[in-house]
């Protein structure tokens, strides 16, 4: 037994080392699967062994039983909060303050203070007591007197060590710090309460704080916290420390516990605010959310002489940067048209200064999300701008709304073009249907018009497109057909011989196919396979154009929302009166013979294509397999009975392999086909 204890103690000793290089040095030794090897082999042991788990193995994080409620936690030392500046001013009265207090008790040297500067972190305070080097209790800071205790979840957080490293270690040691939630795993967790309908939290912290106070460990030990040190509570006096706060965080460090990286050690009220500016300016690229600096005297010596106020410490103070969240009020909400044809409503705001800029305006999305919050005109709201990221409606001061003013509804109608505005079931934007005539649409219906896979302008780029319409010479794409040499040449960049290769693109384009128009109108989600499924079927634009939702749904592969978006957009007079111009412009295409009698033999088939073949394109692959009755997607799926695989294949072979779908080389479809 002796043995097995041995070889348990080294597994742990080995896991706790690697957590340590891992979280707090940022530097691994090993990988994670040799770190996962070394778990697994502690886990085995100990489901052999249960008398031999302690709970300072990194096998115990998870707590097995829920909680009823959380206990209270009387604080042997109270968690004092801070004292605010918010100027650079503010910190040199501060710092001031600190001299004059130090002179008078004859501690004060002459020199510049030196101050232990780290970044404010925006998340949950919390104590960690550690008895002969092992986590016994886990609590908030709570009103700074009493918290709650939180072991069973502080115990899932993986930067938070169970035990410490070293031997020379305080029986007795309280670590204080802050858990928090970095960006990216708060917005992977929102997504994850959308998709539950679930809900959403409203910031990192607000995260951070509902994940920790959780009853049953196993929902915290699935959120994305981590902890990070910011000094020392209670601590028996068996350990000699340094005589610095700098000093005591560097020890904390050694004994495995996290510290900021970012934590610096400035001198004076120049030293002080050359950091500021560089965290403020490093802000956005953290990976997690900081609302200031927070300054310490240096010298514990000088922290003991200058002691308490009430609430807060008279060496310590928070340089706050501006505020990312101010309220407001809600002066109207707006409808935006963009250039896909999705209306956003968009409230129009009492400009408030948050986040460093004067924000007037802030997206509400669509109309769920205005519903979500309950938004109505006249609204105190909570608005939150970070860095470059679009202001952001938190939500709605319920207490300080007047009266009973009406719910929002984004109209029925565009209102740029006068266009139906439709909303299909089981999506969240609400879409114009004016996607030919519709100015707000306009330039992104031209480019998707003359794109290779559609009616394949050559020459006729985006930037050209946009250059076009900006100087008035285009509105539809209609219009395209109408452009004289003599404005082309006219343009930037242009001249003669270019006006003329343009000009003869876009007269080899009038002759297309069905198919290729259908795509080319922008009709939402009709792409090309679907035109191509409605030509075929139809072989006419006017049958087409006069089809019923009965028969749109029969076709294969047109389910309800396409037949609703082809319907609607064909109903639309303006989107007729551009398909009609086009018409006479010449735009013409070989008629559609009869299906064959002949028997399609890979009728019901699925077929990817990846890669590049030496005697054909993708394109010639996929209309062959089309000719047969198969079915062409893009992507890999239960569903899709062959991935046809040339040259340089990429991930979709390998998920195929994984599915035991039939993989298919380029000589295989030859005698296929």
């Amino acid at each position: 037994m002796s043995a097995l204890l041995t070889k348990i103690n080294k597994l742990k000793d080995e896991l706790n080392q690697h957590n340590y290089q891992y979280y707090v040095l940022d530097n691994p030794e090993i990988s994670d699967s040799g770190y996962d090897k070394l778990l697994r082999e502690l886990q085995e042991i100990e489901a052999q062994h249960p008398e031999l788990i302690t709970p300072d193995s990194p096998t115990q994080r998870v707590g097995a039983t829920p909680l009823a409620e959380f206990n209270s936690v009387k604080h042997e030392m109270p968690m004092l909060s801070l004292a605010n500046a918010f100027s650079a001013e503010e910190f040199s009265e501060f710092n001031q303050r600190i001299i004059d207090s130090l002179t008078k008790a004859d501690a004060y040297n002459g020199e510049d203070l030196k101050y232990a500067a780290e970044p404010k972190l925006d998340g949950l305070a919390i104590s960690l007591l550690y008895e002969k080097g092992i986590l016994v209790r886990g609590a908030t800071r709570g009103d700074g007197s009493t918290g709650e205790d939180v072991t069973q979840n502080i115990r899932t957080i993986e930067t938070i060590p169970l035990k410490l490293l070293g031997s020379d270690i305080p029986s007795r040691l309280e670590v204080r710090g802050e858990v928090i939630m970095d960006k990216k795993g708060f917005d992977k967790l929102n997504q994850i309460q959308q998709i539950n309908n679930e809900k959403v939290f409203a910031n990192p912290r607000n995260a951070a704080a509902g994940s920790l106070r959780q009853l049953d460990s196993k929902i915290t030990a699935t959120r994305p916290l981590s902890f990070y040190c910011y000094g020392i509570g209670i601590i028996s006096d068996d350990v000699a420390l340094p005589d610095t706060h700098s000093g005591i965080m560097t020890q904390l460090k050694s004994w495995g516990i996290r510290i900021n990286p970012e934590s610096k050690v400035v001198t004076g009220t120049n030293g002080a605010d050359k950091y500021y500016k560089s965290l403020f300016n490093k802000r956005e690229s953290l990976d997690y959310e900081i609302d200031g600096i927070v300054y310490k005297v240096d010298s514990l010596a000088s922290q003991t002489i200058l002691g308490f106020v009430a609430r807060a410490p008279r060496w310590a103070i928070a340089r706050k940067f501006p505020a990312h969240e101010e309220m407001t009020k809600v002066l109207g909400i707006d409808i935006q048209v963009g250039r896909t044809g999705a209306l956003t409503p968009v409230a129009r705001l009492e400009p408030v200064f948050v986040g460093g800029v004067t924000v007037s305006n802030a997206t509400l999305h669509n109309q769920d999300e205005i519903e979500r919050l309950d938004i109505r005109v006249g609204d105190t709201i909570v608005i939150r701008r970070a860095g470059d990221v679009i202001p952001q409606v938190v939500n709605v001061v319920l207490s300080k709304r007047e009266g009973k003013p009406r719910k929002f509804k984004i109209p029925t109608h565009c209102p740029v073009c006068g266009s139906l505005a439709v909303r299909n079931e089981n999506e969240v934007v609400t879409s114009c249907s004016g996607g030919l005539f519709c100015e707000a649409q306009g330039k992104q219906a031209i480019i998707h018009f003359a794109s290779r896979k559609a009616m394949n302008i050559d020459g006729l780029g985006d930037k050209l497109i946009e250059l076009l319409v900006d100087k008035g010479l285009i509105k539809t794409s209609a219009d395209l057909y109408s452009l004289a040499q003599e404005q082309l040449a006219g343009l930037e960049r242009m001249g003669d011989k270019s006006a003329k290769k343009l000009l003869k693109a876009l007269s080899n384009s009038k002759q297309t196919t069905l198919a290729r128009f259908i795509f080319a109108l922008g009709i939402h989600d009709v792409g090309e396979t679907t035109a191509k499924t409605l030509a075929e079927h139809f072989r006419s634009l006017e049958k087409l154009e006069s089809a019923s939702f009965d028969e749109l749904v029969s076709i294969r592969d047109v389910g309800p929302v396409v037949a609703n978006n082809v319907l609607t957009f064909f109903k639309q007079e303006h989107n007729r009166e551009v398909i009609d111009a086009l018409l006479a412009m010449g735009i013409h295409w070989p008629k559609i013979p009869e299906p064959s009698s002949q028997v399609q033999v890979l009728s019901g088939k699925t077929f990817v294509i990846t890669g590049t073949f030496s005697d054909m394109s993708r394109d010639e692959a996929k209309q062959a397999l089309q000719a047969l009755g198969a079915k062409v997607t893009g992507s890999v799926s239960k569903k899709t009975d062959y991935v046809v695989a040339g040259e340089n294949s990429g991930s979709k072979v390998d998920k195929a392999q994984q599915l035991g779908i039939d993989i298919l080389s380029e000589a295989q479809l030859k005698a296929l086909l």
